[in-house]
């Protein structure tokens, strides 16, 4: 679909912000883990459970709005979660343990849902698959900037007004995204009664039927999950084991998060030549290798560099594997694309709460339970590929 320029790039603008709230609200207090950790007298493994606890959140609230979506439009369920989000940053801010902490986590993922699962589910209103493949790669450029930037914030910030003050910023911003939203983003598909809210189980069973979907969807999913154990294990181990100061982590933070806007957009130069499972299929060997490698960095205990390497590979092909996956799984969910969406969300943040829950389990004061469980989300990930595509001849047609 045709769309001017200057309106292509407001709504890029707005679906990139939207979809920028998991990452800002997962990456912007990695550095204060330290600091939140010594004010409530608790284990870092302790406060690693907030961010799982948000993890879960993604995955179990993405569920609950698809068929919202598709019932009462992409905008009026964005509202919802904006709104959820704003009271649940004010309750981090405030709140005085652990329990509570990891509690208002949840509530917070909850809310961020809504514009995660309306992004996607708006640009594949508006897209066919190539072009989809092509946005989202724009997305992650947009989104991409908040793990450059976050962290960097997120350690000054802690330094200068203590963690407390990160959800606080989070709260003003959702504000200001929610005022955006109802001034700028087009409604692409407004209330639909025939969509029935009881018919929403029988929905995800036919999408989970699909052999194309579930495929793209779990395989994505996987590669996604090693980027999620990264950003767990690396505030203990840069901060810990390689004393890395917690106002320094930002940059190497945001260092292989350039990585990944790079590759996302090397990634549309791509799709001019090539159909994205093509490029799918080269990732993945890429994702298992370098997940391979920086295991055994971890192992023999090469040091920072060496392990960082690899670890800069790993996220780095990312921005190639999700814009495409993403694209390919949505492909041929039209009719219920916002049930698609949310399915996709739910799956690729249950894998990521399992991989952030393995890192914290088996904390053993070194860098392999991190690397562990990315090299294993790699190849996890590339073995249910090849799979997939062998189960079904050919998944989409040959550019």
């Amino acid at each position: 679909m045709e769309q001017k320029p200057a309106k292509f790039a407001l709504l890029v603008g707005i679906l990139g912000t939207l979809t920028a709230f998991g990452p800002l609200s997962i990456d912007m207090y990695l550095p204060a883990f330290p600091e939140i950790a010594k004010e409530f007298v608790a284990p870092i493994a302790s406060i690693q459970l907030s961010l799982t606890s948000f993890f879960i959140g993604l995955a179990t609230g993405q569920v609950l709005y698809g068929p919202l979506i598709d019932r009462f439009g992409r905008k009026p369920p964005v509202y919802l979660g904006l709104v959820i989000y704003v009271l649940a940053s004010i309750a981090c801010a405030f709140a005085p343990n652990t329990e509570l902490l990891i509690t208002a986590r949840f509530a917070q993922a909850l809310g961020a849902c809504g514009g995660m699962v309306a992004s996607r589910t708006i640009v594949r209103d508006l897209f066919n698959e190539t072009e989809s493949a092509r946005v989202f790669s724009l997305l992650m450029l947009v989104m991409g900037v908040a793990p450059i930037l976050a962290p960097l914030l997120g350690g000054y910030v802690t330094m200068a007004f203590g963690w407390r003050a990160l959800f606080a910023i989070l709260a003003i911003l959702s504000l200001l995204c929610l005022l955006g939203v109802y001034l700028l983003l087009p409604e692409t598909r407004g209330p639909n009664p025939e969509n029935k809210l009881s018919s929403a189980l029988k929905n995800y069973v036919e999408i989970a039927k699909s052999r194309r979907f579930m495929g793209f969807a779990i395989a994505g999913g996987l590669a996604q999950a090693g980027m999620f154990a990264y950003i767990t294990g690396s505030p203990f181990v840069f901060i810990e084991i390689f004393k890395i100061p917690a106002e320094h982590y930002g940059w190497i933070f945001g260092s292989n998060a350039f990585g990944l806007i790079a590759a996302s957009q090397i990634n549309m130069r791509l799709l001019k030549k090539y159909h994205p499972e093509k490029i799918i299929r080269v990732s993945f060997v890429v994702l298992a290798l370098s997940g391979l490698a920086l295991l055994t960095s971890a192992y023999l205990n090469l040091g920072f560099i060496v392990l960082l390497l690899p670890l800069f590979l790993f996220v780095g092909t990312l921005g190639l594997t999700l814009p495409n996956t993403t694209a390919a799984a949505l492909s041929a969910e039209g009719p219920r694309a916002g049930s698609a969406s949310a399915f996709l969300g739910t799956l690729q943040f249950t894998f990521a709460a399992v991989s952030s829950m393995l890192v914290s389990t088996f904390d053993n004061g070194t860098a392999i339970p991190m690397a562990g469980t990315i090299a294993g989300c790699g190849f996890l990930a590339l073995l249910v590929f090849t799979l997939a595509t062998r189960r079904v001849a050919v998944l989409s047609p040959s550019k």
